[in-house]
């Protein structure tokens, strides 16, 4: 049999971990990385936090699964300290963050469907975006690698260029739903939205009663050192998809919606047989035990500033191969002028896992727990691989 038992769709790469310490990945031979990954964006308390693993491991010994047939405590509670801590007023739990992103959509439809205006099912969506993988999700994309041999895609979405204010508001029309956007593009390259940007879709939506609609299942969670992207904007959505971090390596999504957006959204509109068990929400709240504590978002901004200063000192020794830094908190990205995959490749081999990202960029997404003294071993060791790398490739 030539194909192999995991269906061969990821470049599986020879790092094989089997175990985890705080901000440490080992491999099934001894090998040691420094974890600057975090599983893209996802292991936010590194690996075997202790009191992330009694909460969970508490939970696996008392109920890990029943239908959402029935009432849910568990749920509630969590979903309650969401709405607390946000712009909220109501959530769906997923198990992936393209389930919530799917949720969205549906949410934003449906919001014009129960006025009346079933015509505003348009979604407006923009260039180098990354929402999933599912059919609505690349329907929703214009990249290429995303959407080749999957067609006919599905309509509803109209995609145009990011950050600009002015091609969204003329994409407009009867039959526009709101916007669904990434205020950070994670995948896209580690680009934020301006300012302008944001703001602009905010009052558009607010003047013609459409939804603007939030993906952030990377940059949410605390990762830029908010607890959510749209904080750094001074701006709420209507309704917003996250996961990733919320579950700590857990498969965990969420959507949440105000109760305005989420007015069409009843009984028997949506579902999921798996999403909101007390099991994940367990998860959910021993990562919210923990990020929410006094001076843990301070300290994501703090060592984000940090890290970024390093990177750009160190960026001048390197400069035929580092152009610049990008990002806010912990949610950085490194500009390269080589290839950025290639380079990404080349740290595994010594020890170090980022992520490759579009716009030749290569990710930078630790766990939020890191110190002063992993920012000092990421970046000297990440000197140590550029050289050999220069090396490598002058030869």
């Amino acid at each position: 049999m030539a194909i192999t038992p995991l269906m061969p769709v990821y470049p599986r790469s020879p790092v094989r971990p089997v175990r985890g310490e705080g901000v440490y990945l080992y491999g099934e031979g001894g090998e040691k990385y420094l974890d600057f990954a975090s599983g893209i964006a996802v292991n936010i308390l590194g690996h075997g936090h202790p009191e992330y693993t009694r909460k969970v491991q508490d939970q696996v010994a008392t109920l890990m699964h029943v239908s959402n047939l029935y009432g849910s405590p568990q749920g509630e509670a969590f979903a309650q300290r969401l709405i607390d801590n946000s712009f909220a007023d109501t959530v769906f739990f997923t198990n992936s963050g393209v389930e919530a992103v799917e949720c969205a959509i549906k949410t934003a439809r449906r919001y014009h469907y129960h006025h009346g205006r079933p015509e505003r099912h348009d979604l407006i969506t923009f260039t180098n975006a990354f929402h999933g993988r599912t059919m609505a999700a690349i329907s929703a994309t214009d990249q290429p690698k995303m959407i080749e041999g999957f067609a006919p895609l599905l309509p509803g979405f109209k995609v145009v260029e990011f950050d600009n204010l002015e091609a969204a508001i003329a994409a407009v029309d009867e039959h526009t739903a709101g916007f669904l956007v990434e205020p950070i593009q994670g995948e896209g390259g580690i680009r934020k939205g301006s300012q302008a940007f944001l703001e602009g879709l905010r009052r558009l939506c607010d003047e013609q009663d459409l939804m603007l609609v939030l993906d952030e299942v990377q940059c949410g969670i605390a990762r830029t050192g908010q607890l959510f992207g749209y904080e750094h904007y001074g701006i709420e959505p209507d309704i917003i998809s996250v996961a990733k971090g919320i579950g700590g390596g857990f498969p965990l999504g969420a959507c949440l919606a105000t109760e305005k957006a989420a007015a069409g959204m009843v009984i028997g509109t949506h579902g999921s047989t798996y999403g909101g068990n007390p099991l994940a929400m367990a998860a959910g709240q021993a990562v919210f035990d923990e990020i929410l504590v006094e001076g843990f978002l301070d300290h994501v901004r703090t060592i984000g500033d940090r890290l970024r200063g390093a990177l750009e000192q160190m960026i001048p020794n390197h400069d035929h191969l580092f152009e610049g830094v990008r990002g806010l908190g912990l949610m950085l990205g490194v500009k390269m002028k080589a290839d950025s995959r290639a380079f990404v490749t080349h740290l595994r081999e010594h020890g170090l896992l980022t992520v490759a990202a579009a716009d030749n960029v290569m990710r930078v997404l630790p766990p939020l727990i890191i110190e002063e003294a992993h920012v000092t071993e990421f970046v000297e060791r990440l000197s140590e691989a550029a050289r050999h790398f220069e090396v490598d490739n002058a030869a």
